[in-house]
C-alpha cells in the first residue's frame, strides 16, 4: 500500500480534462502531468488545443489531444471508446467543460439557458457515462467534476448558472452512489471566484472585486494554481475512500455570513 508521498503520485495514470485549453482546466492539467500523469486535453477549438499541448510536451509531459464536442453524446462515446482501445485506459476523468451568461432571471434569454443546461451538466452525464463504463469493467477510476460556489450558493444575475453548477453537485452524489460498488471514487471541486477568462468581466469590475475581497474570508481572488492540490489529492490514492463529496476551494466564503 502507498504510504506517505506516493499517496499522491500519479505516475504511469492517464489523466481526461474536459474544456483545458484555457483557465482552470489547463491548471489542473499541468497540476496533474506534474504530480505524474499523462494528459489528454479535450476542447473544441483545435487550434487552441494544439497551443495548450504545445506549451505541457515542451514542459516534458506526455500529452494527447482529443478535439470533441462535449455536448454530443455519440461524439464523446466514439471518441472515449477509440481512444481506450487504440492507446489505452483513462484513469482520470475531470469534467471541467463549463460557461456562464449573466442577466437576470426576467430577462434571461430561453436560448441562453438551454446552452448553459448543455456546456454545464449534459457535458458530465455524457463524458462521465462514457469514461465510466471502461473504469466499471477495470474495477477502478476516479471522476472529479468541476462545480462551483453557486452549487450551494445564488448571486443576482446568474440564476440559471446556479442551477446547473447544483446540478453538478447532486450529479457528482449520483455518479458517487451508483459507481463506488465498483470501484470509482466520483467527487467534485467547487472553485470560488477566481481569476479566468470566464470571470474576465467581473475582475475587470472594481466594485465587484472590491465587494469580493470584503466577502471573502480570505480576502482576495483565487489563482488557479491554488485548485491544483484538491485535484491531485482526488485523483489519487489518497482519496481511496472519498467519495460523492464536493471539496470546496473558495478562500472561506461559503463559510461566513
Amino acid at each position: 500500500m502507498a504510504t506517505g508521498m506516493e499517496l499522491f503520485d500519479l505516475s504511469g495514470k492517464t489523466a481526461l480534462v474536459t474544456g483545458s485549453s484555457q483557465g482552470i482546466g489547463f491548471a489542473l492539467a499541468k497540476g496533474l502531468m506534474e504530480a505524474g500523469a499523462a494528459l489528454i486535453l479535450n476542447g473544441r477549438d483545435v487550434d487552441k488545443l494544439a497551443g495548450a499541448a504545445k506549451e505541457l510536451r515542451a514542459a516534458g509531459g506526455t500529452v494527447y489531444e482529443l478535439a470533441f464536442d462535449a455536448t454530443d453524446h455519440a461524439a464523446v462515446k466514439a471518441a472515449i471508446d477509440t481512444f481506450e482501445t487504440d492507446i489505452g485506459p483513462i484513469d482520470i476523468l475531470v469534467n471541467n467543460a463549463g460557461m456562464q451568461h449573466r442577466t437576470e432571471l426576467q430577462d434571461f434569454p430561453p436560448e441562453a439557458f438551454q446552452q448553459l443546461l448543455q456546456t454545464n451538466i449534459t457535458t458530465v452525464f455524457n463524458v462521465g457515462q462514457a469514461v465510466a463504463r471502461h473504469m466499471i469493467g477495470r474495477g477502478e477510476g476516479k471522476i472529479i467534476n468541476i462545480a462551483s460556489v453557486q452549487t450551494s450558493l445564488a448571486r443576482p444575475g446568474i440564476a440559471p448558472y446556479t442551477a446547473t453548477k447544483g446540478a453538478v453537485g447532486n450529479l457528482t452524489k449520483g455518479m458517487a452512489t451508483d459507481w463506488a460498488k465498483y470501484g470509482l471514487q466520483c467527487n467534485g471541486i467547487a472553485p470560488g471566484y477566481f481569476d479566468t477568462p470566464l470571470n474576465a468581466a467581473l475582475v475587470a469590475d472594481p466594485d465587484f472585486t472590491a465587494w469580493l475581497e470584503k466577502r471573502t474570508p480570505a480576502g482576495r481572488w483565487g489563482n488557479v494554481d491554488e485548485l491544483v492540490g484538491a485535484c491531485v489529492f482526488l485523483s489519487s490514492p489518497a482519496s481511496s475512500f472519498v467519495n460523492g463529496h464536493t471539496l470546496y476551494v473558495d478562500g472561506g466564503i461559503t463559510a461566513s455570513l
